[in-house]
């Protein structure tokens, strides 16, 4: 389960890259209930979505060339720097940084091997969001790519997770816990890009998961504020139901009512 102690390895951070942010602004204000404060003069037209006064993710417009919009999440570490020698090392390659965000920590963004993004964020006087694991937050971060057991030991190199391999269907998913988070601490998954998605043209990529109290109603209100599903609601024995979800402008994320109530319910 996602934790606001966020131990090195855990995701700490998620923000959104999108063609047009006023857009993105009102689709998740009126899915989550999420309302947006700009970071002020100097940022690039980056700010925060927040729910109840309390940050659960950020927004800002597509800065890279060629990008597309979509959800990116960071992860926490010790030293960004370090990390950007692993990532290196274990045959990943570096996008941005890594650079200072004022004193609010430091930062740099990463390709894996099998291409999926990742990001990664050293706290300063921002440890991380202020809310997770709530209705309207993050809970589940999970990486969908051609080659798992490729991306396995490279995420361990970088990260040193914890992984368990567990039956789920017809495929095996690969649970990812922080080393220093204790036996609770789940925050993701690894599984296979799916046959279809690679059919379409996708390529690996991280999908971020947010609490919501009733997937179906969630499925209805994005189709009304203009978003897309991708497949069925799938019902998962101990886990919740859940489904993927496209914003207005293309950006994949999931949403899933868990089996377990969650804090804020």
């Amino acid at each position: 389960m996602l934790t606001t102690d966020f131990p090195p390895g855990a995701p700490n951070w998620i923000d959104l890259g999108s063609p047009d942010p006023d857009a993105a602004q009102a689709f998740y204000g009126g899915l989550l209930d999420w309302t947006y404060a700009s970071a002020g003069p100097g940022s690039g037209g980056y700010g925060f979505f927040r729910r109840d006064g309390r940050t659960v993710a950020a927004l800002g417009p597509l800065t890279e060339e060629g990008a597309s919009s979509a959800w990116t999440v960071y992860f926490c570490t010790d030293d960004t720097d370090r990390t950007a020698q692993l990532v290196a090392e274990a045959g990943g390659a570096l996008r941005f940084g890594p650079y200072d965000v004022f004193g609010e920590g430091r930062m740099a963004g990463f390709t894996d091997p099998g291409g999926a993004r990742f990001a990664v964020w050293q706290p300063g006087s921002t440890t991380g969001l202020d809310a997770v694991t709530e209705v309207g937050t993050l809970c589940w971060t999970e990486l969908h790519t051609t080659d798992p057991e490729a991306a396995k030991p490279f995420y361990r190199s970088v990260f040193n997770w914890i992984e368990q391999d567990v039956p789920f269907g017809d495929f095996t998913y690969t649970v990812v816990t922080p080393t220093d988070g204790g036996t609770d601490a789940s925050q993701g998954g690894i599984v296979t890009l799916v046959d279809e998605d690679r059919a379409a043209g996708a390529t690996p990529f991280w999908l971020p998961y947010f609490e919501v109290a009733d997937v179906d109603a969630a499925v209805a209100r994005a189709e009304q504020l203009g978003g897309g599903r991708r497949g069925d609601p799938v019902d998962a024995p101990d886990v919740g139901r859940f489904v993927q979800l496209t914003d207005p402008q293309g950006a994949v994320f999931a949403v899933i009512a868990s089996a377990s109530e969650p804090p804020g319910q």
